[in-house]
C-alpha cells in the first residue's frame, strides 16, 4: 500500500507549486489551477498537498486521507502534477507551518504557494497568514464570482504593493518573498462542494 504522507523529492533550483485543500474530492478546477500555473509561472512540478482535514472546516464527514489521496491521482493524471498526503507525516496542522517546514528542509527550491481567488478573499483569516506571504510567493488563479471580492478583501490590500503584474509571473518563483501576482484566464466552474451536494441529493455515496 502507498504511503501518501511521504514528502516528495525537491531538488536545488527547481520551480514548485504547492495547491492545498481537502481535495474533497479532487475536481477538474484543481486540474485547470494547475496546468494554467504550470504555464504561467514556468513551474516543474506541483503538489497537491492533500490534508487531512481543514481547521477552519468541519472534518467529521471527510473521508480518510488515502482515498482523496488517490481519486486525486487518479484525476491529476498528469506527469508534473505530485500528490502526497505530507502534512499527516509530518504533523503539521496549520499551513504556515508546513510550509517552513519544506523552506527549511528544501532551502534551495522556488516554492510558489498557489490558491483559488476564492481562498484569497478570505486568506486574512487564515492562521499565520502574513507569515505565509512572507515566507513564499504567492500565486491568485480566478475562480468565478471571485474577482471582485479579491480586489476587496483584507489580504489583497494589505499586500498590494508587493503585487507584480500578470505579465511578469514568469519570474515570481525566482523572487524573494512577499510576491504575488493574480492570474486570469478561462474559468472551471466545477467545485467541491458542488459535487458533494450533487452527490447527496442523488443518494450517492462520498467517494472522496
Amino acid at each position: 500500500m502507498r504511503d501518501w504522507t511521504k514528502i516528495p523529492p525537491a531538488l536545488p533550483g527547481q520551480r514548485i507549486g504547492l495547491l492545498g485543500g481537502t481535495f474533497n474530492p479532487a475536481h477538474d478546477g484543481h486540474r485547470h489551477i494547475s496546468l494554467m500555473a504550470l504555464r504561467r509561472l514556468e513551474l516543474d512540478r506541483i503538489w497537491w498537498m492533500v490534508t487531512p482535514g481543514n481547521p477552519l472546516k468541519s472534518n467529521g464527514d471527510l473521508p480518510p486521507l488515502a482515498q482523496r489521496a488517490s481519486v486525486a491521482e487518479r484525476l491529476a493524471d498528469h506527469p508534473s502534477i505530485t500528490v502526497t498526503g505530507l502534512e499527516a507525516g509530518i504533523k503539521t496542522r496549520f499551513t504556515y507551518d508546513t510550509l517552513a517546514t519544506l523552506v527549511q528542509r528544501f532551502p534551495a527550491t522556488r516554492f510558489v504557494w498557489l490558491m483559488g481567488a476564492d481562498n484569497l478573499a478570505q486568506f486574512h483569516r487564515w492562521q499565520g497568514w502574513r507569515d505565509i506571504a512572507e515566507l513564499m510567493p504567492i500565486a491568485v488563479v480566478d475562480r468565478p464570482g471571485s474577482s471582485l471580492a479579491t480586489q476587496s478583501s483584507v489580504a489583497a490590500q494589505t499586500l498590494a504593493r508587493y503585487r507584480i503584474r500578470e505579465e511578469d509571473s514568469a519570474i515570481l518563483p525566482s523572487l524573494r518573498a512577499p510576491a504575488w501576482t493574480f492570474l486570469h484566464g478561462p474559468l472551471s466552474h466545477t467545485s467541491s462542494t458542488a459535487i458533494r451536494a450533487r452527490r447527496a441529493h442523488l443518494g450517492k455515496p462520498d467517494l472522496g
